[in-house]
């Protein structure tokens, strides 16, 4: 199913709309966009929206499987205006929004799908869930020259850390049950990324409601839904493990040739494991169990 654009999809598409959780892929270029989509389809999205160029090619079975609308993400602001008209589309679906080359893991992913666990979330009363992105590159940038390697992908066991998030709305004091997080790539290499870039945190599961809106930085102009919990314990979060950050470094100019390796020495091979994420404190299953 191809659209020709955002509103064409809109007006005829609305179908992939009638239930959710639904996912939406967009492509900011054809890296790893196949195993994207059939990650996040074996992990239980109902549906799955993938906005991308016309120029960039789908296998056959995915073309038949997804809801594919051509997109110019090179436009400003292009993920939050395509969010936020999907949101206004959509009120009460759950909702989830990733770039290529990405990939979700929840807690119990292997056993639990994404509809069982957002059920769940939902009964804790939380419209939304705090998804950390966790960095992911290839251990030998020779042989993986865009720093992209499903077979090689290394990521990170330690240099994670929060501070306080500012309201400049109240004198700057911290926001209550909200963190900046901080690691991973943007964080070993911070030269090379501009501030307002660095966090890792997204909100990027969610439900939709009326006036709902993605501002940029990932949050959303309800308060509540950029809270890691709720006032009386720990709630779930997730990790988006994500080859975004490592592809950028190699692809601009001013990081290629200073970064001759991502790797050092709290690099360790990523298992592909929600196991492997919850020991390194990377996700909390909160009180599922």
């Amino acid at each position: 199913m191809r659209f020709e654009n955002l509103p064409d999809f809109l007006k005829n598409g609305t179908d992939a709309l009638l239930k959710g959780p639904v996912a939406m892929i967009f492509a900011e270029d054809d890296v790893e966009l196949a195993s994207t989509i059939r990650h996040h389809r074996v992990a239980g999205f109902v549906q799955t929206l993938v906005f991308m160029s016309p120029a960039f090619d789908l296998p056959a079975d995915l073309e038949r499987v997804c809801w594919r609308i051509d997109y110019d993400m090179v436009q400003p602001n292009a993920l939050e205006q395509a969010v936020n008209a999907v949101i206004d589309a959509a009120p009460g679906l759950w909702l989830y929004y990733c770039y290529n080359a990405e990939y979700l893991f929840h807690p119990f992913c292997e056993t639990r799908s994404i509809a069982e666990m957002l059920a769940f979330h939902t009964e804790e009363r939380r419209d939304a869930m705090l998804t950390y992105v966790v960095d992911l590159y290839a251990g030998n940038l020779d042989a993986s020259p865009n720093a992209v390697s499903l077979e090689d992908a290394q990521l990170d066991r330690s240099g994670y850390y929060a501070l306080a998030r500012p309201d400049v709305m109240n004198h700057n004091h911290p926001k209550e049950r909200q963190l900046d997080f901080y690691g991973g790539l943007r964080w070993r290499f911070e030269e090379h990324v501009p501030q307002a870039r660095r966090k890792i945190d997204r909100i990027s599961l969610f439900r939709a409601k009326p006036g709902l809106k993605l501002l940029p930085g990932f949050v959303f102009n309800d308060e509540e839904y950029n809270t890691y919990s709720c006032p009386w314990h720990h709630n779930l979060t997730a990790s988006v493990c994500s080859f975004r950050t490592a592809k950028a470094l190699r692809l601009n100019p001013g990081s290629r040739f200073d970064i001759q390796s991502f790797c050092w020495h709290n690099s360790e091979p990523f298992e592909w494991h929600s196991r492997q994420l919850l020991d390194l404190g990377l996700m909390e299953p909160g009180q599922w169990f």
